[in-house]
């Protein structure tokens, strides 16, 4: 999956490559993943008409769609890149390469569910923590850097904070 940016992010340097619009976002199973809670968001330019065509085959050869004659919904699947800004903080104390919290958020939804654990290996400023809180999910993260630990663990106690008002 990309995760495409609307610019540059001055993470990097142009001196020595072209400009990174896009990162890699990769969902590592063992075998076919065990949830998938597709994010139906892409406004469909057919809503309200009738299904017709055909389906390609593994072998190359083509069928019609099962859903001949059924309507087109309003919204579709999302695909697999993701047209989301970077996280802009105005902290000096922030991670350089901090992402949005609605990505964290948007592959929690997709790939667990309630109730199940997340495991973040990189977990720098804890986007990916906070957005378990916010969905019901358990989190494990990882962190060499005692800074980024630090804003992390205060992130966290105020999600948690905020969740149990909201209660």
């Amino acid at each position: 999956m990309i995760w495409a940016k609307p610019g540059f992010t001055a993470v990097g340097t142009l001196k020595t490559r072209y400009a990174s619009t896009f990162e890699y976002m990769f969902v590592f199973s063992k075998g076919c993943p065990k949830t998938f809670n597709p994010i139906k968001d892409r406004k469909n330019k057919h809503a309200g008409k009738k299904k017709h065509g055909t389906i390609r085959q593994k072998d190359g050869s083509v069928k019609p769609v099962s859903s001949i004659g059924k309507m087109y919904e309003e919204y579709g699947q999302r695909f697999n890149v993701w047209n989301m800004a970077p996280e802009q903080s105005q902290s000096q104390r922030c991670h350089p390469a901090q992402f949005p919290e609605t990505l964290a958020h948007d592959h929690i939804i997709s790939w667990s569910n309630p109730g199940d654990t997340v495991l973040d290996p990189f977990m720098g400023s804890g986007t990916t923590a906070i957005a378990c809180i916010n969905t019901n999910r358990n989190y494990i993260g990882f962190e060499l850097d005692a800074q980024y630990c630090d804003i992390a663990n205060e992130r966290i106690q105020k999600a948690l904070a905020e969740k149990e008002v909201g209660e």
